[in-house]
């Protein structure tokens, strides 16, 4: 059987793929497909949730293995089957690290396998794809691509500095040679 999926890109504009796959391929075939289909460039990691009925992340299924016993679930051990059941199933799909591209990928129907056929193939296009990623507030990038940092629960340096009183230091007198003079009865002896 073949799967035909609609790979939507999340952003505010239509722009969405339809692709066919075998069930018996997995999610690393479909990653592929993706990127064929949007023509993400680059070997950039990414990871499948898959989503519940409420669209709650059930399991995540990385690329690689991030794992620290490395023996985590991987895009190439889950089946296209295993994913999707019936027609309306979603997994959300996320590339890139920087540049971070989201999808929803969604079950259309089950159809058919046509012969001489190479899946996954890309059936239908609509809409064009940005050049960057999309930003999830629609604010338009900075020319430089510097993020501003966020506002933390720390006190600046100088509202430390400012409520920071020294009064109760012990007063050092520093001026004092008496204590160095001790040294010098230190003799080199040169044998």
């Amino acid at each position: 059987m073949v799967y035909k999926l609609r790979i939507i890109l999340d952003t505010k504009e239509d722009i969405f793929r339809d692709i066919e796959i075998k069930d018996k391929q997995n999610l690393w075939n479909l990653h592929l497909g993706i990127k064929s289909a949007f023509s993400l460039m680059g070997d950039d990691l990414s990871i499948f949730n898959i989503l519940d009925k409420d669209g709650i992340v059930v399991k995540t299924v990385p690329l690689e293995d991030m794992s620290d016993d490395g023996d985590g679930e991987i895009m190439s051990d889950v089946y296209i089957n295993e994913v999707f059941t019936k027609p309306g199933d979603k997994i959300h799909f996320q590339y890139g690290f920087m540049d971070l591209w989201e999808f929803f990928c969604e079950l259309v129907e089950i159809i058919d396998e046509k012969c001489v056929v190479n899946y996954p193939i890309t059936v239908f296009r609509f809409g064009k794809l940005p050049l960057k990623a999309p930003s999830k507030t629609g604010a338009k990038s900075k020319k430089n691509g510097v993020m501003p940092l966020l506002d933390d629960d720390f006190p600046s340096f100088e509202d430390e500095l400012k409520a920071t009183s020294f009064e109760d230091e012990d007063e050092d007198d520093f001026d004092d040679d008496d204590d160095f003079d001790d040294n010098d009865d230190f003799d080199d002896d040169e044998d």
